[in-house]
Formats: C-alpha cells, structure tokens, sequence
C-alpha cells in the first residue's frame, strides 16, 4: 500500500463525549481531501471509554491508527508518542480532539505548505473563555516573547501542520520536559502563522488543570529561557550592593554622629529579605536540577500498552 501524504496526529483524554463528533468531522476531512491522509489517535490514559471507542475505530477502519499508553503521561508527550508513528511523506497536522480547534483548516495550512513553509502555525485571534484565563495566557505569551532566546510567536499553540522533516527533526530531540511549540520555533526553517477563532468546547471540560498548566509553562520558560538563572546572579549582585550600602551606611552614622543605628525591626527585615532571597535561589537552581535528575535517566518518554495499524493489533 502507498504511503499517506499526511498525518494527523491527535492525543486524547477523556473525550468520550466528542468522539463521535470528532471523528464524523475527520472523515469528511479525509474524504473531501486531494491528498491520501492517515490519523493518528494517542489516548492518553483516560479512565472512560475512549481508549475503547478508538480501538473499536481502527479495527473497523485502516485509515485511523490507534496508540493507547499505558498511563497518563501528559499532552505534550501523548503528542510526541503519535509523532513517531507517522507514515507521512509530505506533513503532519497536529490537533486536539476537543473540536476547539477546527480541522477543516488542514485545507488552509497545506496551501501554505505546499508554497514552501515547514511550520505552518495558529494564532488565537479570539478565544470562548473566561476572561481570566484569557488574561493569563496573554500574559504569560508575551513574558515569554520578552524572556526567550528563541522567537516563540505569540497566542500560538500546538495547532499547527509541520513538515515531515520537521517532524522527523522533533522525534530527534530527547529532551523529557517537552515544550513542543518552543521546539518547533528553536528548530527554525521557513515558518508563518495562521490567525482563527477559537471556538467553545463542544462537550466537557479542558483536561488541562491549573497544575498542569503551570507545568507546561515552566518546561518553557526554564527550556527556552536563561531568565531563571541570570534572576539569581542580579538578586546576588542586588543583595551585595544593598549590604554594602547598609554598611557604609552604619559607617558614616558612626564617624559623623558617634553611634550606630539601632532597631529590631530593621534587622528582622533585612534577615526575612534576605533569606527569601536564598531560598527563591534555591528554588529556581532546583527546577533545573530536577530536569537534569530526570533527563540523566534516559527512561522511555512513553510506553505504548497497544497499537492498532492497518486493523492488526501489536502489543
């Protein structure tokens, strides 16, 4: 059988409730599409029956490929786990399954691909939610765009459809705190991006607790930043000029009046300062720690429990 052109890869958790939904709307994509097209589905560990309804699915259709992980192992890498089982030949389209983002762009995307664009990437122009969380992934966006050694463009996800030698280039790539959007951006080439609206979540709630939030956005500013480290070396460099302003403080107090300054309250002032100081250093040393703790292991990104390609099951 000849290759697909194109991969779409989309990790699941959970999505029980637009399955159906999901999947009606990417056989009218594959269908309606010029190009031979493969989907990929990676669920993530999910307590309901979503595993099920995506093994039911490849079994009954050779066009949809399916990977169940043997636990819960984060979006970032359920979408890793799905990008190194791509047979594509051309590009790879990356979605989620929540129907927020529209897979009718793929139409769009690989226009620009085929004019010689290797990242072809979403921009949230508008966005169904809360305006606080509105307000937090716009701050965080641009922190980022000012923090970054690399250009990461702002209000862009991992939507987006990349080349196959892109992808191949991110499989390559060990690292276990995975940024995929920052990756994308560090690897270069020809990349633009696309603005849409996203739309409401059909069903359901976004599997991304505030937990897991904070997670990926600390896996990009400590990947893609030199921000933590360099914050330590200027609150030292702050904390010494403030002890030696203090001094000769204290020193010219002694020489012109005679004493020296007094207060309990000062001193437990500088003391509690300075020890937030050691111990927020501590903690921006430790996150580093943490992932070199986890890198040097070397253990597997994921493990795979079942796979379903072509309707023939491997385990």
């Amino acid at each position: 059988m000849s290759k697909p052109e194109v991969s779409i890869v989309i990790p699941l958790y959970n999505e029980e409730d637009v399955f159906t939904e999901l999947i009606e709307r990417l056989t009218k994509l594959i269908d309606s599409f010029h190009k031979k097209i493969e989907v990929i589905l990676v669920d993530d560990g999910s307590t309901d029956s979503t595993a099920l309804l995506i093994r039911e699915l490849a079994l009954k259709d050779e066009r949809f490929q399916s990977i169940i992980l043997s636990r819960n192992f984060g979006h970032q890498i359920a979408l890793s786990a799905g990008l190194r089982q791509i047979s594509a030949t051309e590009a790879v389209f990356i979605i989620d399954a929540d129907l927020q983002d529209p897979p009718e762009l793929l139409q769009q995307f690989y226009k620009l691909y085929e004019e010689g664009y290797d990242v072809v990437y979403a921009i949230r122009k508008n966005r169904k939610e809360g305006v606080l969380k509105k307000l937090a992934y716009a701050t965080f966006y641009r922190i980022m765009d000012k923090i970054s050694f690399v250009h990461i463009p702002l209000d862009a996800g991992d939507f987006s459809l990349i080349s196959a030698r892109m992808a191949k280039l991110l499989n390559e790539m060990p690292e276990e705190s995975r940024y995929l959007r920052g990756m994308r951006s560090w690897l270069g080439f020809k990349q633009i991006g696309v603005e849409y609206d996203r739309a409401k979540r059909i069903s359901g709630e976004s599997k991304y607790s505030l937990k897991k939030l904070l997670q990926l956005a600390f896996n990009g500013i400590f990947n893609f930043s030199e921000f933590p480290i360099k914050l330590i070396t200027n609150l030292g460099l702050l904390t010494i000029l403030s002890s030696l302003g203090y001094l000769f403080y204290v020193l010219a107090k002694k020489l012109i009046y005679g004493n020296v300054p007094e207060g309990f309250t000062g001193l437990l002032f500088v003391l509690v300062l300075f020890g937030g100081i050691q111990m927020l250093s501590l903690g921006l040393i430790g996150e580093y720690v943490l992932r070199i703790f986890f890198q040097i292991k070397q253990r597997p990104l994921f493990v795979i429990r079942e796979k379903i390609k072509n309707k023939k099951v491997e385990e």
